[in-house]
Formats: C-alpha cells, structure tokens, sequence
C-alpha cells in the first residue's frame, strides 16, 4: 500500500524574524501559528479526511493558551510529536548533554499538555548529526524526521544565510554539512555517518539504526515538496509536484504553521524577507489541496507519521 504524510511543524512567527536577522514582534501575532494558523490546518485536514502529526516546541506550550490548542487537536485525532524544547537553530551545537535535555524537556512539555508521549522528532531547521541520532536512540525515540536532501533547498539557505550577513544583520539559521545532499530520499535507517544506510538498531551493524523519514523530495530533480514550494507554485504546479513524487513507497509533505497564514495575519513586517506571506491564505489552501487530491487519486492513503513509521519498520527489515 502507498502511504503519505502530512507533518506540519508549530514554528511560531519570532522564529521567522529571527531566520532573517529582524527583531522579534511583540505584538498578537507572535502568537499567530497557534492562534490562527492551527485552526485552519485542522479544518484542512477535516475536510480531507487525513490525520496531521504535528511537531511541536516545547516551550511554546507554557503559553496556556497554545497548549490547549494542541491538547483539542491531539483529542481530534493528529499525533503529536517532538520538534525540541527550545527550537535553537545551533541545536546541534549545543553538546550532547544540552542535546539530550532539548529532546527530552521538549517531550516532557508536549506529555504535559497533552497527555500524549511522542515517539517522532524533527531537529529545528532540519540539521542533525551522528550525535543527535545517538542521543535520540538513548532516548528511545523510534523515528526520525530532519534529513532534506534537496540541492536547490541547501543552496538556497546558504545564499540567503550570507546575503542577510551582507545587510549587516544575523540570521539564527545554521547550515547542514553538504554530505546531506548523498543521503537517502526514501525511509532507511541511518547508519554511521548518517546519510549512509545502517542496520536496524538492536540488529548487527555500525549505526545507531534509528528509522529516518527524509523531508519529501521528488523524483529524478529532487525538488523540494513541502509547504513552502507547494504553497508557493500555485495550485496547477502544486500538482505538478505531487506528480513527481508519485510512485514512492511514503510521500512525507513537510509544513509549516505559517504556510496557511499571510500578510493579513499581523505579518505585513515579514512581507519584504518572506516572500511566502505575500501569497493569500486562500491560494495557499488551495494549493495544498490540490497537491492532496494528486495523491488520494493516486491511491495513497494517508496516515500519521507514527503509523507510516510502524509499516516501514516492518517493511524495511
């Protein structure tokens, strides 16, 4: 059976100043993924008929107002997994003990305010390491999410990381190793290093053996398929792009909560560094269903990421 996902990670709006070197809002629409844009991709997902995993900050959820929201949305069904506590963009830096408390106090937050353990990780910016996927194994996480082995995406972060470093600012983006770029495209478990395929953990071989659920390409350009390129091709293109990626055993289409969010959420002051905002919530919307609709008619049926991770590791073994 072919099976798809749909993540979408909570990043608030601070997050996307601080990608581009800006200082951060202080008004209601910091708060605009959980406020707004949550509501909107739950009614997505109604009306598609799909469950979400939904990887959320730890420290997000201090916010009484955010933890219940994701506490109704854990309740209708999305599974909930772990995008870090603090989402530091240097989280692999950090050093292992820091690492692990990250993962593990991001874990404890999402436990707390929803009652619900998750068993999936993304590492903030999608950048991860040997170490990383060592202390997720310790930590008994049973997959992971962060591996983008996109050429265009790559060059792209590290073009705009150093035009915003031209402009006399500070961007929190960290750029991954290269050596992403030979990973995989398809789920295997990692080995060491960690875009080489490894053995199952608790089997024979020399790598951490953790299940990894590289962030959607397509096939032959490698493009990227996530929210960004989605929402920003249009419907048409949109479908074009989920053309490309049909045929793979699990298409894992990667968004963000401001993917369903624009200028007219409180984000006019993002528009000049974050060319997405400018597209209407209404034309991204309908982007995502149209990628959608490629899929389902293609016969895939889609799933939480846990269940996508609980057939492979079946399959792959």
């Amino acid at each position: 059976m072919r099976l798809a996902s749909i993540s979408v990670d909570l990043d608030e709006i601070p997050n996307y100043f601080g990608i581009h070197g800006l200082q951060e809002p202080e008004g209601p629409e910091r708060y605009a993924v959980y406020d707004v844009a949550l509501d909107r991709l739950s009614s997505f997902a109604r009306s598609a008929g799909l469950p979400l995993t939904l990887f959320a900050i730890g420290n997000d959820l201090a916010r009484p107002e955010a933890a219940a929201r994701l506490k109704r949305a854990s309740q209708d069904g999305h599974e909930m997994a772990n995008h870090s506590l603090d989402h530091r963009y240097d989280f692999v830096r950090l050093g292992r003990d820091e690492i692990a408390r990250q993962v593990e106090d991001g874990r404890r937050a999402i436990l707390e305010a929803t009652g619900v353990s998750p068993v999936g990780f993304r590492a903030p910016g999608y950048t991860i390491t040997d170490e990383v996927f060592e202390v997720l194994g310790e930590l008994g996480v049973t997959y992971d999410s962060s591996v983008f082995p996109c050429p265009s995406y790559w060059g792209l972060k590290t073009t705009r990381i150093a035009w915003i470093a031209m402009q006399g600012r500070t961007s929190w983006s960290v750029v991954d190793t290269p050596a992403v770029l030979l990973a995989p495209t398809r789920p295997y478990f990692v080995g060491r290093p960690y875009w080489e395929r490894g053995a199952r953990a608790g089997a024979s071989g020399d790598g951490p053996g953790l299940l990894e659920i590289p962030v959607q390409v397509t096939r032959g350009l490698r493009l990227p398929f996530f929210g960004t390129s989605v929402t920003m091709a249009g419907p048409s293109r949109a479908r074009w792009l989920a053309k490309m990626c049909v045929g793979e055993p699990l298409v894992n289409l990667e968004l963000h909560g401001i993917d369903v969010l624009d200028a007219g959420d409180g984000l006019e002051s993002l528009r000049a560094n974050q060319p997405d905002v400018r597209v209407t919530k209404e034309r991204k919307l309908e982007s995502l269903h149209a990628a959608y609709d490629v899929l389902r008619r293609a016969g895939y049926a889609f799933v939480t990421m846990r269940e996508a991770a609980e057939a492979l590791g079946k399959s792959l073994t």
